[in-house]
Formats: structure tokens, sequence, C-alpha cells
């Protein structure tokens, strides 16, 4: 993946602290949705200074990063595979949404940030001004899976239509009847992930397309509020990452959707071959090129990233990117160095 100048994008889900060694001051943080880790301790980066090797030679330092709930779950996963292979290296990584850690990539206070979507160009220019290059980097592949109640037996499929029908607000409460005829006559209870979520803003982009999300809408940074909520009454429906509709699939049901080719199910092969369109997207993150160049403990992370990230994010629930793609971002990392 190249490097870009700014010319103008767990089963371990119980927890969200990323740590890879204890320390650092912490501050806590909400989830932000793309959904899917809850209460986040971050790491002050003020004080981090250019990492060396303690006495034995192992490598020592600290890497601090931020953004996307959805993608936390893969983040949780490398930071903790490398605190076995770098004890010495105090990594954190929290979990303010996407568009939340990108403020704090502009402001200095991340060397990465996480992400469920591409960086937006108002983030790109904000990065500009600030004098920080970036490179991102493609972590896996995600279905946002659109969830109803177990109770619920009438949903078998809904099209991209019903999806827009549904969600766009229009002035009226909607139930499911004026949904698709022979539906239940009963309104619709929505649970969606917060606007500072990369997952929201990619909803916004291929479901509303840009016009306001149902006012009656519950919003929440912290996707397991969204699982509760549609576990909560049969005529709730919500959407979240990939990962935790697999951590609550034996209580909540998935919804098949259909963009003109039939209706079909997110799993690691629809993800893949984007057969799940329009809901399939790639997840990443972004890392500053001033931090690969200049802190090597920040460059030994991301590198076990990308080393490990297709294994990870695949225990996790999520869909390994092509090898090609983590091909080509080992080789951008290694010219930063």
């Amino acid at each position: 993946m190249k490097s870009f100048k700014y010319l103008a994008m767990t089963t371990m889900l119980g927890s969200a602290i990323f740590l890879a060694a204890c320390g650092g001051e912490e501050e806590e943080a909400t989830n932000g949705t793309d959904g899917e880790a809850t209460d986040v301790e971050t790491s002050e980066n003020e004080d981090a200074e250019s990492d060396t090797s303690g006495e034995d030679g192992e490598m020592e330092g600290q890497v601090t990063g931020d953004g996307s709930s959805t993608v936390a779950p893969i983040m949780e996963a490398i930071v903790e595979e490398y605190a076995g292979a770098q004890p010495g290296v105090q990594v954190s990584s929290g979990v303010s949404g996407t568009g939340g850690g990108f403020e704090k990539f502009i402001a200095g206070e991340t060397a990465f940030s996480n992400a469920s979507r591409p960086i937006k160009d108002e983030e790109a220019a904000g990065l500009e001004e600030a004098g920080i290059e970036y490179t991102e980097v493609e972590l896996g592949y995600d279905g946002l899976s659109v969830v109803v109640n177990s109770e619920n037996d009438w949903v078998d499929h809904l099209t991209v239509e019903e999806l827009k029908a549904m969600w766009v607000e229009d002035g009226e409460e909607k139930t499911w009847a004026d949904i698709r005829e022979g539906w239940p006559e009963e309104p619709i209870e929505y649970y969606s992930p917060g606007t500072d979520s990369g997952t929201y803003d990619y909803w916004n982009e291929v479901i509303l397309e840009d016009e306001d999300i149902v006012r009656s809408a519950t919003l929440s940074e912290d996707d397991n509020v969204l699982v509760q909520g549609v576990l909560g009454s049969p005529n709730a429906i919500g959407y979240f990452g990939y990962a935790y509709y697999l951590e609550n699939q034996d209580t909540l049901k998935v919804v098949p959707i259909d963009n003109g080719d039939g209706p079909v199910e997110p799993n690691n092969e629809t993800i893949e071959s984007g057969e799940y369109a329009p809901l399939s997207r790639p997840l990443f993150t972004y890392v500053s090129n001033a931090e690969i160049g200049e802190n090597p403990a920040a460059a030994d992370f991301i590198t076990f990233a990308i080393e490990n990230a297709g294994d990870l994010a695949e225990a996790v629930g999520y869909v390994r990117a092509p090898q090609d793609v983590y091909d080509e971002d080992m080789e951008t990392i290694e010219s930063l160095k």
C-alpha cells in the first residue's frame, strides 16, 4: 500500500485494554462503533521517547494508537501476541471510533490510527497541515452484519432498497408492514453505531446515501449496547461488524442481503470474494511515517502487525486480505525505516 503525503483512507472482544506491557499513563475512552470493544484505556505518548534496546538487547519503548472499534479485535489480538515477542515495548490502543482516532492522529498523540473506512479528505488535509505524513496499512476485511432478534420469524432477507427505505428518515414512524407487505404492523426499533464510527460512515455511504438516519435510532459508540438493544426486542434491527455478529450468533439472527443477485449471508467466503456487496469493506490502520523512521519500537510493532494481521484477523472473526496486499504494505514500511 503506498505512502500518502496528503495530496488530496476474538474472541478477544471482552477486553479493550490493548497493552503489550503494563505501564504508561492511561485514559479511559469509549467504544467507537465500528462496534467491538467496550471501555478502553489509552496511553498519552507525550513522554514516549525514541525506543532503545535494554541492557540485555531486548527492545524497549512505547507505541500508542487509537481508533475504530471494528478494527479493535484485530489490533487487540496483534498487541497481545506482540507482548510475548517484545515484552519491553509498551503498546496501547484506544477505541474512540474511526473519527475520534483520526482526531488524535492529527493532533500527534498517536503513532497509528485504526479505521474501518478510508481516510476522509478533510482528515488528510488536517494531517497535511500538521505536517504528518502517513501510510495506509490494510489489516483484513469485514462484512457489516445486519441483525434482528432471534424471535423475529418474518425477515428472511432484505434488499438494499428495503434497507434504505427502512433506515432513512422520512418524517413518519415506520412499521415492519411498511417495508414489506405481510410483515407485522409493529414499529421498527433501530440500533446503529454512533456518528464517530467508521461503520456508521460506511453505512451512510452505501445505504443511507448521505440522507438522514431515522431520528428514532439509538446510536452508540459501544457495539455491545447495540447487541443488547437488539436482544431486548423482537421488533429491533441493528448492524455492526462481522466479528461482533459471530460473537453473538447464538442469540442474534443475521439477515441475508440481496443486492440484485439474490440474498447473500456474510461469511468468510462471501466477504473475501466481494459477493456480500455492498456491505463488504477493508479494515485499516494508518501509520505515522515519522514514527516508523524515528521510533524503532513503532517500526517493529507495525512490521509485526503486518506479518500477523491475516492470521489474527481470521482468529477473531474477520477475513484476511490477499497476501500481495500485506507484501506491498511491508515493502512500504521497510522503506520508511
